[in-house]
C-alpha cells in the first residue's frame, strides 16, 4: 500500500481506460491519500461492487462509466481484502489483483538480464502458487519495449484493459498475480508498444497450449508425474557413454502409427506400442523429432512456437512425462531433437514479440533464414540466452529427457550460411564466424554436462568446423557427439552407385577413416535422407528387386560395422518402399511380404549383435578400435576390417559391393586359432541366396594383407559377414 497522490489533472484514469497506464499499481488497488485510504478497482463489466468486510459490506463508487469504481474510508480494510462483484446478474466473491504486489526477486531478474538464468521457466510463465495464503496464477513476461502489458483470456473477456501487468523497472520483465485463478485456463498477453499497435500474444514460457490450430496457453501446467525411474537415473549419472553401445531409433510421433481413422497416437499409446517393438528390436534409445508445441503439422516441429510445453496434439505434459519414465524403466534412454537455430514468423508468437526485434535482429541479413522462412535467434542477447538455456534445462530437467539432439548446427556457426556474398554481415573482426552462437553453445553444452550427468549434446553439423564434440576447456564447442554427415553422404552416393562402376568410387567408403577420430561421431541415417523426393533407403538402391533388398541389407551391416555410433529413421529397419509421410504411418503392411520381413530380421538381429560384441562399440571414437585389412581391391569391390574391444575382443568384418560372389576368397587374420561367422547378411531368413562359412574357419600361417594368418572364405554377393575367433 502506497501513498500515491490523485489530482483533479491525474491523467491515470484517462491512460487506465485507453489500456495505456504503464504503472496499474500506482493507481489501482488501496492507497493512502490525502489523509485517507482510497481503493480503485476497474471492472468495465461489473454493475456493482461490493467491498466484504466485517462491518458488513461497503458498495464502491462509480466513478467513471467505463468501470471505474471507488471506495474511500478513514482506516484500511483487513488485508487481504475481498470484493463482491455484479456481473451480467451474477455476484463473485474474488480478491483484488492489485492487492498483491510483484513477488520476483531483483536477485533472479539480475540472472535473467545476464544471460545465466537456466531455470527461467521457474520464473516466468504462468504459475500457480499461494501469496498471503491465496491461491492464484502468477503471470511474467520479457517485453521491455512494451508501454503496457496485460493478461487477457476468457476470465476478462480477452479484454487487456481489465488486467494490465507491473513492470519491473529496466529488467524490462511484467507480473501479475492473478487470485482465484484456475490451472487450465486459456491466456495470452495483450502487448501495447510504443507506437500505439496492439499485439496479442502467446506467452513463451507456456508449459501448455490449447490443440491447434487454437494457439492460447493454459495456466499453470504443473508437472504432477509422480516419477519411477530412480534406478535408470542414478545409473546414467555414471554411464560411460564413450565406450558404451548408442543405437538410436529416430521417429516422428505423428507417423511411426496411426489409428484406422488417422488419428495420432498419445503418448501413452506410444508407450504401450512402441517400447515392447524397441526392446524386441534391440535399441538402446529412442530419439523424438520436436515435440515442443508447434501450429503446423507439416513441420514436424521444427518450427516451434512452445519452447517449453509438450504438443498437445499427443497428449498432457504427463503423458510424455508417462512415456519416458516408461521407457527408463524398460531400459531405453530417450532423446530429444531440439532447435535453437531459428524460430517461425508467425505474428502469435516470439517474432516481434513486442512490437520489436526481440528474439530476433532487425536485420535480415543476421536475423532471418532464407532457406526456411524463419527468424534467427539473437544469441548476443542476454535475455534470449537464458530463454534458450533454460528450454534446454527444462527439457532435461523436469522431463527427463536423456539428451538432445541440436538442430542446424552449421547454420548458427556461420553467418554466411545459405547465402550470397552481399546477404550477410561479418563479425566484428570481419570473419564469417557467429561468436554469439558459438558462445551460446559453449555454455550450453557446459551446463547440460555439468547439471545432468551422463545426459548426452549431439551436433546436426554438416561442414568440417573443427572440435564440435571436444570439450570447451580445450577449445571445442563441447558437444558429446557429432552426426558424421560426410560418412552419410559418401556412402549413400557410393551404394546408389551400379555395381558395375563402383570400383570407380571406393575412396568413398575409405575417404572418412581420414577424419573418423577427430570427432566423436554418430552415423545417421535420419529422416532427412528419405524425405522431400530423396526416396527411401531401398528405393536409392540399384540394380533388380532382389539385388535392391541385397544391397540395403549391405548398407545397414555396413553402417553397424563402421566405427560410430548408430542412428535410423522409422521405417529403414524394415526396408519401407515409399520414402516417409508424415501425413501417415509407416508401412508396416509390407512386413507381409518376405523380402520386408528379412530386412527387419536382419536389423533386429544386428541391432543385438552390436550390443552383445564389444567390439563394435567400446573403442569407436579411437583408432585403436579400427583396422583395415584391405581397402584397395577396387577392381573386384571388396572392403574388410577390424574392429577391437578394449580387452582385445576382434571381429573381423568383409563386404562385397558386387553381386558376384568370390568363392574362396583370401583374407588376412589376426590371430592363429578357428574363426566362427557370426552373421551374413546373405542368409535365407534375411532374403539372400544363403552362400557363406557355415562349416567355420581355420587360420592357415600364411601372411596375407599385412596380417600373419589368413584363410580362404566365401564372400556372398552384395553381402556382408562378420567373423569372430572362437
Amino acid at each position: 500500500m502506497k501513498k500515491t497522490p490523485h489530482t483533479k489533472s491525474d491523467p491515470r484514469p484517462d491512460l487506465l481506460l485507453q489500456g495505456r497506464l504503464h504503472d496499474p499499481f500506482a493507481f489501482l488497488g488501496l492507497h493512502q491519500e490525502h489523509g485517507g485510504f482510497v481503493l480503485r478497482v476497474f471492472n468495465p463489466y461489473a454493475s456493482e461492487i461490493r467491498l466484504v468486510g466485517a462491518q458488513g459490506d461497503e458498495k464502491l463508487q462509480c466513478v467513471h462509466p467505463d468501470g471505474l469504481f471507488e471506495w474511500k474510508g478513514a482506516e484500511a480494510p483487513k488485508q487481504p481484502y475481498q470484493l463482491c462483484v455484479l456481473d451480467d446478474g451474477k455476484e463473485c466473491l474474488i480478491h483484488d489483483a492489485y492487492a498483491f504486489p510483484p513477488q520476483i526477486t531483483s536477485f533472479d531478474l539480475h540472472l535473467f538480464n545476464e544471460g545465466k538464468l537456466h531455470q527461467g521457466y521457474r520464473l516466468l510463465g504462468s504459475h500457480a502458487m499461494q501469496v498471503n495464503g491465496v491461491a492464484g496464477i502468477r503471470f511474467s513476461v520479457w517485453a521491455p519495449n512494451a508501454e503496457r502489458v496485460s493478461v487477457v483470456g476468457v476470465f476478462n473477456r480477452w479484454d487487456g484493459r481489465v488486467n494490465p501487468m507491473a513492470v519491473h523497472g529496466s529488467s524490462g520483465v511484467w507480473e501479475l498475480f492473478i487470485p482465484g485463478m484456475l490451472q487450465g485456463e486459456l491466456y495470452k498477453f495483450e502487448i501495447r508498444n510504443r507506437v500505439g499497435a496492439i499485439l496479442v500474444k502467446t506467452d513463451p514460457y507456456a508449459n501448455a497450449f490449447e490443440l491447434r490450430p487454437g494457439t492460447a496457453a493454459r495456466t499453470g501446467a504443473n508437472i504432477a508425474h509422480a516419477w519411477q525411474d530412480g534406478k535408470w537415473m542414478k545409473q546414467r549419472s555414471q554411464w560411460d557413454w564413450l565406450h558404451a553401445p548408442l543405437n538410436v531409433y529416430e521417429i516422428h510421433a505423428g507417423s511411426w502409427k496411426r489409428h484406422p481413422d488417422g488419428s495420432f497416437y498419445t503418448y501413452r499409446e506410444l508407450a504401450e506400442q512402441l517400447i515392447p517393438y524397441l526392446k524386441d528390436m534391440g535399441y538402446t534409445h529412442v530419439e523424438l523429432m520436436p515435440v515442443s508445441e508447434h501450429p503446423l503439422d507439416e513441420s514436424w516441429g521444427y518450427q516451434a512456437t512452445g519452447y517449453f510445453a509438450a504438443s498437445s496434439r499427443f497428449g498432457s505434459p504427463d503423458d510424455l512425462c508417462f512415456f519416458i519414465d516408461s521407457c527408463h524403466q524398460a531400459g531405453m534412454g530417450v532423446l530429444l531433437d531440439w532447435v535453437p537455430a531459428h524460430f517461425p514468423q508467425d505474428s502469435f508468437a516470439l517474432a516481434h514479440f513486442d512490437g520489436t526485434a526481440l528474439y530476433e535482429h532487425e536485420d535480415p541479413r543476421l536475423g532471418f533464414h532464407q532457406d526456411w522462412g524463419t527468424h534467427i535467434f539473437n544469441y548476443g542477447r542476454n535475455e534470449v540466452k537464458s530463454f534458450l538455456l533454460s528450454s534446454a534445462h527444462y527439457w532435461l530437467s523436469e522431463f527427463h529427457f536423456d539428451g538432445l539432439r541440436v538442430d542446424a548446427v552449421a547454420s548458427m556457426l556461420y553467418l554466411d550460411y545459405s547465402r550470397k556474398a552481399d546477404e550477410w554481415l561479418p563479425n566484428k573482426y570481419g570473419g564469417r564466424e557467429n561468436l554469439e552462437a558459438i558462445d551460446f553453445l559453449r555454455e550450453l553444452n557446459i551446463m547440460v554436462h555439468d547439471d545432468f550427468p551422463g545426459a548426452l549434446t549431439l551436433a546436426e553439423e554438416s561442414t568440417s568446423w573443427p572440435a564440435v564434440s571436444r570439450p570447451v576447456y580445450l577449445g571445442g564447442l563441447g558437444f558429446s557427439m557429432k552426426w558424421n554427415m560426410g560418412w552419410m553422404n559418401d556412402t549413400l552416393k557410393f551404394m546408389q552407385q551400379d555395381p558395375v562402376h563402383r570400383r570407380y568410387h571406393l575412396n568413398q567408403l575409405t575417404f572418412s577413416q581420414l577424419y573418423a577420430y577427430t570427432e566423436n561421431f554418430i552415423l545417421p541415417f535420419s529422416h532427412d535422407e528419405v524425405v522431400h523426393g530423396k526416396g527411401s533407403l531401398l528405393s536409392k538402391m540399384p540394380g533388380d528387386a532382389w539385388q535392391k533388398f541385397a544391397n540395403l541389407r549391405l548398407l545397414i551391416a555396413y553402417q553397424m560395422a563402421s566405427p560410430g555410433k548408430k542412428l535410423n529413421f522409422m521405417g529403414n529397419e524394415l526396408g519401407q518402399g515409399p520414402e516417409w509421410r508424415s501425413a501417415w504411418e509407416v508401412d508396416w503392411w509390407q512386413l507381409g511380404m518376405e523380402p520386408h520381413q528379412g530386412i527387419l530380421n536382419l536389423s533386429r538381429d544386428l541391432n543385438h549383435l552390436y550390443r552383445d560384441l564389444p567390439a563394435l562399440y567400446e573403442l569407436d571414437f579411437e583408432q585403436a578400435g579400427f583396422s583395415w585389412i584391405d581397402c584397395q581391391d577396387a577392381e573386384h569391390t571388396l572392403l574388410s576390417f577390424i574392429r577391437r574391444g578394449r580387452k582385445g575382443e576382434a571381429v573381423i568384418a568383409a563386404f562385397n559391393f558386387t553381386p558376384v560372389p568370390r568363392n574362396r576368397h583370401r583374407i588376412g587374420l589376426p590371430f592363429d586359432c578357428t574363426y566362427r561367422e557370426i552373421f551374413n547378411s546373405d542368409s535365407e531368413y534375411y532374403g539372400g541366396s544363403n552362400q557363406g562359412n557355415g562349416h567355420g574357419i581355420c587360420a592357415e600361417k600364411t601372411p596375407w594383407m599385412g596380417q600373419p594368418y589368413s584363410a580362404e572364405i566365401e564372400l556372398p554377393p552384395l553381402a556382408c559377414i562378420m567373423l569372430t575367433p572362437v
